[in-house]
């Protein structure tokens, strides 16, 4: 199987799995595992931060960020299209109590004046707008990265008016390594920043969450009450430590791929799709011409040995990762051309 489902379907390589059966562990929750600090301290720095924390999941760290900045009824201002609004399970909602302001724009970006245009009246009849919240690369934007100075703007908007701001940057690495930006340079209008592990790093679990050490300080207390302690965790946290040691530059190798895969597609007269507008590794394209709907397309892909995901009843998603070689790409062109 030719696995184009998402990146989190990467499997740890024979040498991050002994790095992982190698590692020194302790207490994480006592702050007593050195694999676990050695990462924290590596992503800190990587950030720009003061301090992170490590989490089980990026979703968690999204909603630990949203509890730390809100009161109950805040609102946070965000695309319409960003993960906390699909696929969490309401945890703004339901974990933060939060409100959320959704706002529209191409491919999971929005600019400072939508900001502005959102952000509430000081009034007791409104909630208060508290968070702007991002995601880099967008996901459903088709892993869009937003414009460097587009996101300045954003950030100076949200604190002029005194609101945080808060980064999903589930696969912010792929973003430095497609503009060669430095992650610290991204990161540093944000009061709260994560990077997932367990994309296209390829761990098997995990995230890290950074701010300021108050910040963090907070987020330790949430992730207790979230069930996160994880006790002698270096075993896994020594996964995120090779990772970010020996799987950031090769990400240009996924992005290849992603922008292989879209030519080729983009030739298919059954599918709408803009080579240009894949950037990183992921590839969202339309199926509607084809006269059957994303879900039937997706079966007869997978019964050929390609599996994609449906983003809706009209669209697919491929998403390219450490597991999947040039030649697995060649092969799945020729599954997407019989198929389409």
């Amino acid at each position: 199987m030719i696995d184009l489902y998402s990146d989190t379907m990467t499997k740890p390589t024979p040498a991050m799995r002994q790095c992982m059966a190698t590692a020194e562990v302790g207490d994480e929750q006592k702050g007593e595992d050195p694999t676990v600090n050695r990462l924290q301290e590596m992503v800190a720095e990587l950030l720009g931060k003061e301090a992170a924390v490590y989490l089980p999941s990026g979703t968690m760290c999204n909603e630990i960020s949203f509890a730390v900045w809100a009161r109950t009824g805040d609102e946070m201002i965000l695309h319409r299209d960003s993960h906390p609004v699909h696929f969490e399970v309401g945890g703004p909602a339901f974990l933060a109590r939060m409100m959320l302001y959704l706002l529209d724009g191409p491919r999971g970006l929005f600019t400072a004046a939508q900001v502005e245009e959102a952000i509430r009246p000081d009034s007791p009849h409104y909630p208060r707008s508290r968070i702007v919240e991002i995601e880099n690369t967008h996901n459903m934007g088709g892993g869009s990265i937003w414009p460097l100075a587009q996101l300045q703007a954003v950030c100076a908007t949200a604190h002029r008016y005194g609101l945080v701001t808060h980064m999903d940057g589930a696969r912010l690495l792929n973003a430095v390594v497609a503009t060669g930006i430095p992650a610290k340079t991204y990161a540093e209008p944000f009061d709260s920043v994560w990077i997932d592990l367990s994309k296209g790093l390829g761990c098997p679990v995990g995230a890290v969450l950074a701010g300021s050490r108050d910040f963090i300080k907070d987020a330790r207390r949430l992730k207790h009450l979230f069930g996160g302690a994880m006790r002698q965790a270096g075993i896994i946290a020594a996964a995120g430590v090779y990772a970010l040691q020996h799987h950031v530059t090769r990400l240009a190798e996924d992005h290849a791929h992603a922008q292989m895969l879209a030519q080729a597609l983009a030739e298919l007269s059954t599918v709408d799709l803009n080579p240009a507008d894949v950037e990183t590794n992921i590839v969202i394209f339309g199926v509607a011409a084809a006269g059957r709907s994303a879900v039937e397309i997706a079966e007869q892909l997978e019964k050929e040995g390609v599996r994609v995901s449906v983003v809706s009843r009209t669209k697919l998603r491929a998403v390219t990762h450490l597991d999947v070689s040039r030649q697995d790409i060649e092969r799945a062109i020729a599954v997407f051309r019989r198929v389409l």
